[in-house]
């Protein structure tokens, strides 16, 4: 099996569990607290990774623009993740994760308008069946438009699209963070946990949380590990292999999160869900490789 291939099924693994966890352990939080306990906790976890690269931390030619933009992603990576927790908290986790992970169909217009990418004939049709894959997702066996009426009332599904669109902008910050500016992934990714964790804190401190939270520690330690250990392996892919090969394949963290939803959750209309996220990572893929 191709190493690439090995770190891309891994990293599908650890995010899919980390929305199972999300859902499981900490539906009683503000996403506010939540972020800031959990990343604090990833940046410690990952400062061994930090020391042990011998990449430069940041490029000498142009520091403060890299700052800069690292910071900017970092502020939309924690809108991003407040949209996405409280989605789940509100939702089943497995009706959220196949809409909440068609970021590439928001992804492909940005590069259209900021990058000057062509549309091909694939990259049209993966978006259409990336769209009805929330429709799949939506249906509870009733009429034909009730999925579109549910999809457009639905709370969990509004913060999931809104949480889509926002990850498609990190994406395409990342692109540039890591291709144009040169920054490092042991750079990036405990700046972000720490730059995450600093913007929730003082929300955090006024917000509602259980009385007995420091009983949850274990389980914050356990999540920050596997979101820690989700970001390293996932640039470990890319490292390996292109975007178009591994993006469908991290992708199918959603099928690990409706798999769990329904097992340890007993959530329903998994038949429905596991469609609509099949067809959600059949759409991801074709606007991956068109």
């Amino acid at each position: 099996m191709n190493l690439g291939i090995a770190f891309a099924g891994l990293a599908a693994l650890l995010y899919g569990t980390s929305l199972f966890a999300m859902k499981q352990w900490f539906a009683e939080y503000p996403s506010s607290t939540f972020l800031s306990i959990t990343y604090t906790l990833s940046v410690v976890l990952y400062l061994p990774v930090v020391l042990a690269s011998d990449a430069p931390f940041l490029p000498a030619s142009n520091r403060m623009e890299a700052l800069g933009s690292i910071f900017a992603v970092t502020m939309l990576t924690a809108l991003a993740m407040v949209f996405l927790f409280r989605s789940i908290r509100l939702g089943e986790v497995s009706y959220v994760s196949p809409i909440s992970k068609i970021i590439p169909v928001f992804v492909l217009p940005l590069e259209v308008g900021l990058l000057s990418q062509r549309l091909s004939a694939l990259q049209v049709g993966g978006v259409g069946i990336a769209t009805i894959a929330i429709y799949i997702a939506n249906w509870q066996g009733t009429t034909l438009l009730a999925p579109i009426e549910r999809a457009s009332r639905s709370r969990p599904a509004q913060l999931a699209l809104l949480s889509a669109a926002t990850f498609a902008v990190v994406d395409v910050g990342k692109r540039l963070l890591m291709q144009e500016l040169a920054v490092a992934p042991t750079t990036y990714v405990p700046l972000m946990f720490l730059g995450v964790a600093a913007l929730m804190g003082p929300v955090a401190i006024r917000a509602y949380r259980p009385d007995d939270w420091w009983r949850d520690l274990p389980y914050f330690v356990v999540t920050a590990l596997i979101i820690a250990s989700g970001n390293h392996v996932v640039l470990l892919a890319f490292q390996r292999l292109p975007a178009s090969i591994v993006s469908p394949v991290v992708n199918g963290q959603a099928i690990v999160a409706v798999i769990l939803g329904a097992i340890f959750l007993e959530e329903s209309h998994l038949r429905a869900r596991l469609a609509a996220t099949a067809l959600a990572i059949v759409g991801i893929t074709m606007i991956s490789i068109g």
